[in-house]
């Protein structure tokens, strides 16, 4: 069940994603793109299988059998996409600030439509 509920998050965040990156406003194009980042992130994260009430590490003592712990290379692919995800995200927001004081507009191509 946790599957389903994550492909459909995945689908919806990619799908509003590309429906806000289709817009002609600059704004709602930055927020398609944080979108699809999100629902990238997210597919990496199910990628490393979900695991519930699995162990983050090895306990000592004990024999090392994979299959029984989580995996941290997807979190922590993660963990970096997001990071530069959000300085991406801050960059594009300055850029787009600027076109807009330069051009006095917010539309996509830089004409507003009649």
């Amino acid at each position: 069940m946790t599957e389903v509920v994550i492909a459909c998050a995945i689908g919806v965040l990619a799908a509003s994603g590309v429906w806000l990156l289709l817009r002609p406003r600059t704004f709602q194009v930055a927020i398609g793109l944080s979108m699809l980042s999100y629902a990238v992130n997210l597919f990496i994260f199910a990628m490393g299988r979900l695991r519930v009430g699995a162990a983050p590490v090895v306990e000592v003592g004990r024999a090392a059998d994979p299959a029984a712990f989580a995996d941290p290379l997807p979190q922590a692919l993660v963990l970096t996409a997001i990071v530069i995800g959000f300085a991406t995200t801050a960059l594009l927001l300055v850029v787009l600030l600027a076109a807009r004081g330069f051009s006095g507009t917010d539309h996509v191509d830089g004409r507003e439509s009649t």
